[in-house]
């Protein structure tokens, strides 16, 4: 199954200059637009050759457009969403992939100190263990985006990354395929980090993300590495909860000792506390459903992707594929659907809560709202919205 990114912001994807953007506005005529493109490398001291042959067949790609527009896997609940990224099949790949490249893993464990389940759980969920990569070409992909106005400041630096990539041989403009969003290899890295963080794990002079799994997981890890991750730190782990406690200290915002948590009755599922660090609780359908404490490598996921969902999900299969066993579903009360989702952040923007595009998707900003609602109203203030607090909305 193929599964994209709903934002792919990184850290390096957002550093751009203010000169850059003014040189080729998005929108208008998509040709101007490219004019401008190709101007602009020129005047950064790319030779008019090069930039000419890059820039020869690119075309701006619709399909690219409503991919971006069509993201409503994100609206399914955590439970839902996990099972059905999940599967049996995938478990018993991703064991095996393991064992094959084991080799690969203990040289990112030792230089990055990157767990292979993380990489293991990206390399599933993004590629299918490289099954599925795309078939977007990139270029069309990236020009498309930064010509569109949404989110023009996050793709355009992409395109200059991708002429630097092809300036090295490793990018054909014609030819390079991947996610709508512009990602590429098994791991799906956008152009600049690639740039930043590619590594050549099998040595063969290049970094060859599509096709050579020791450079996808190698690349992978540093790009984590770079992005904050802490060296052999855990990152997720499920963990009980009484049936009464402060729940509006739960939620990734808030930070407490492992000591606290227990003295409101937080124990680890199965085994004991995986380290001293500070610990969130996580309540991804409230306190009648899973929970999970959260360490602070778990912040890197967002760096990755910043769906709640995908990065909870992602987190649990990392712990799976390392021992942890199935997550405890419990019986939480049932959620809101689609249109009561959009109905509910519509109340909540009207009472001032910044809960971003109205969507139907429970991401951060919504479940903060939700939470600082719930604590108003005397309710148990988990972040999960029910029919309940809408009504009383």
């Amino acid at each position: 199954m193929r599964f994209h990114k709903s934002l792919c912001v990184t850290v390096s994807a957002l550093l751009f200059s203010a000169t850059t953007t003014l040189a080729a506005p998005c929108g208008g005529a998509f040709s101007n637009f490219v004019d401008g493109l190709r101007a602009e490398a020129i005047s950064d001291g790319h030779s008019s050759k090069t930039v000419k042959r890059f820039f020869a067949g690119v075309r701006q790609d619709p399909k690219v457009l409503k991919a971006d527009r069509a993201q409503g896997v994100f609206q399914m609940d955590f439970t839902s969403f996990a099972r059905r990224l999940i599967s049996a099949d995938r478990m018993k790949r991703g064991q095996s992939n393991a064992r094959k490249y084991n080799a690969i893993f203990d040289q990112v464990e030792r230089k990055y100190g990157v767990s292979r389940g993380v990489l293991l759980a990206f390399w599933a969920f993004e590629t299918d263990y490289g099954a599925f990569q795309g078939d977007f070409n990139t270029l069309n992909a990236l020009v498309t985006l930064a010509h569109d106005c949404r989110r023009p400041a996050l793709f355009r630096p992409q395109i200059f990354a991708a002429l630097k990539l092809y300036e090295n041989g490793d990018f054909d403009p014609a030819r390079t395929t991947g996610a709508w969003a512009g990602e590429i290899g098994m791991v799906q890295m956008l152009p600049q980090d690639i740039l930043d963080n590619g590594v050549d794990g099998d040595g063969d002079g290049h970094v060859r993300l599509k096709t050579s799994a020791p450079d996808a997981l190698m690349s992978g890890g540093k790009m984590l590495s770079h992005l904050g991750w802490n060296k052999g730190q855990p990152w997720l782990q499920e963990v009980t909860v009484p049936a009464r406690m402060d729940w509006s200290k739960t939620g990734i915002h808030t930070t407490l000792s492992q000591s606290q948590w227990e003295k409101m009755g937080v124990r680890p599922r199965a085994g004991q506390w995986q380290t001293n660090l500070p610990v969130s609780i996580i309540l991804p359908q409230g306190h009648k459903g899973p929970a999970f404490a959260a360490y602070p490598n778990f912040h890197v996921f967002f760096e990755w992707n910043q769906s709640f969902t995908y990065v909870l999900t992602a987190g649990y299969f990392a712990t799976r594929l390392t021992g942890a066993p199935v997550f405890d579903a419990r019986n939480p009360d049932p959620g809101l659907s689609g249109s009561q989702m959009k109905e509910l952040q519509r109340k909540l923007a009207k009472r001032g809560h910044d809960v971003g595009k109205i969507d139907g998707i429970l991401g951060a900003g919504t479940r903060k709202a939700v939470q600082d609602e719930q604590i108003r109203l005397g309710l148990p203030a988990d972040a999960w919205p029910t029919a309940a607090l809408l009504g009383k909305l």
